[in-house]
């Protein structure tokens, strides 16, 4: 359930290219936002190439998560929410975020609200918030705040 929950999020955040781009950031992405320095610009992926990455990644984020926030393993909103932050940020970044801190003390809405700060992207070398981030986190967080 709760990858299910994860993909139905990712895939609309994300969008599906299956040829290499460089994101905002200036990192080769592709498919449901798989981020990967050694892709070059322009390669093609099929869609289900694109799909078998996104499971792969999914399970890898998801169990990620699960591993530094072991409560999300009965919150299945909660813990569909942190994948598909994961996703987009990267496992460790997550596991050091204040969301994880907040959920390990049990803090739940404080975690989900943590999310929010992850709106800015690398741009230049500087810190930039991206409109779009800003939206995704507020849908993330929305998922977050279910309760079951």
């Amino acid at each position: 359930m709760t990858a299910a929950l994860a993909v139905a999020g990712i895939k609309p955040d994300e969008g599906k290219v299956n040829r290499t781009y460089l994101d905002v950031a200036k990192i080769p992405t592709y498919c449901f936002g798989h981020a990967d320095r050694t892709s070059k610009v322009g390669t093609l992926h099929t869609d289900t190439q694109c799909e078998t990455i996104l499971a792969a990644d999914v399970k890898l984020e998801q169990d990620g998560v699960a591993a530094c926030v072991p409560g999300l393993r009965s919150r299945p909103y909660q813990w569909a929410a942190s994948t598909r932050l994961a996703h987009n940020i990267g496992v460790p970044a997550f596991c050091g975020s204040g969301a994880a801190i907040h959920f390990n003390r049990g803090d739940w809405r404080g975690g989900c609200d943590l999310f929010m700060p992850w709106n800015k992207a690398r741009v230049d070398g500087k810190l930039v918030e991206v409109r779009g981030l800003t939206l995704r986190r507020r849908r993330e967080r929305a998922q977050c705040l279910i309760r079951t």
